[in-house]
């Protein structure tokens, strides 16, 4: 007679115990934190960085545990990668974090010029990435120039007044009015340049705000400074591209791009010339970084 037997899975045996986070291992992932926070760092010039790359990505725990670090800290972990490094931003209420306020101050900038230091670095981001598949590609890179930031926030200027126009706004727009509406009068009013003899670009001037902020920029990390051309001419790093993706999304970068100063047909950014060119205060050379669409 045959004896049935019955089979059955073998018992799971228990599950391994994750090794004990050391001391060595909490001051690594301080350490590649520690980079992140130096953003002119560049991963494939030290070893050192490169090593602590490789494990956050090679090493999930080790991944994990640099992610707490840097959210202790109140940091936001945007990207780690040979490209970019430890790419990371400042939540709001981090120590890190770089309020318009203490940018203003650095810039001795009073009330309304905090308005128009604000809306330069928008308008240097929106005329860096002005297509979504410009942020989506990582092999993209952004040019801009003091000059073209000038003329592009002018001609967006033009456009907000024709709309003011349009619905019979003579006056200042009211509170609820969008940002940008309120941001338009200040800057098309403020000289390109100052008013000194040789055109020397003072400092409350909008290309003179424009050239703190791109300096700014630049000291971050997020721009790399190419010539001295139409008052400077700077390109984009994979930090910065991180970082208007995370702002992409914001109502007011959002509305600048909706004007249409910029806009998108067979996939080509344009900078579309204005239909009145004869009092707009544009700064000699202005340096464009796109071409004017050919007319067929």
């Amino acid at each position: 007679m045959t004896e049935h037997v019955e089979w059955s899975e073998p018992e799971a045996g228990p599950a391994p115990v994750p090794a004990a986070v050391t001391p060595a291992d909490a001051a690594d992932a301080a350490r590649l934190v520690a980079f992140g926070l130096q953003p002119k760092l560049q991963p494939a010039r030290d070893q050192e960085y490169t090593e602590l790359l490789r494990r956050y990505r090679e090493d999930g725990a080790f991944a994990r545990l640099a992610d707490a670090v840097a959210a202790g800290l109140g940091l936001v972990v945007l990207e780690v990668s040979p490209r970019a490094g430890m790419a990371v931003t400042a939540a709001e209420d981090s120590v890190f974090a770089v309020r318009m306020g203490d940018y203003a101050r650095r810039t001795s900038a009073d009330g309304s010029d905090r308005f128009l230091h604000g809306l330069a670095h928008l308008a240097v981001a929106a005329l860096a990435f002005p297509r979504p598949e410009d942020l989506a590609d990582d092999g993209y890179i952004g040019r801009v120039s003091v000059n073209g930031v000038d003329a592009f926030v002018r001609q967006a200027c033009r456009r907000l007044e024709e709309r003011a126009e349009e619905v019979g706004e003579n006056t200042d727009p009211a509170t609820e009015a969008p940002g940008l509406e309120a941001a338009w009068r200040i800057w098309a009013r403020r000289s390109a340049t100052g008013a000194t003899k040789d055109a020397r670009r003072l400092a409350g001037s909008t290309t003179g705000i424009i050239g703190k902020a791109v300096a700014f920029l630049t000291d971050s990390g997020f721009l790399q400074r190419t010539g001295d051309d139409n008052g400077g001419t700077y390109r984009t790093t994979a930090r910065y591209q991180l970082q208007v993706r995370d702002m992409a999304g914001s109502a007011a970068m959002a509305e600048l791009l909706e004007l249409g100063v910029v806009p998108v047909t067979d996939g080509t950014p344009t900078l579309l010339p204005a239909e009145h060119t004869e009092d707009l205060e544009l700064a000699a050379d202005a340096g464009l970084p796109f071409h004017a669409s050919s007319s067929s």
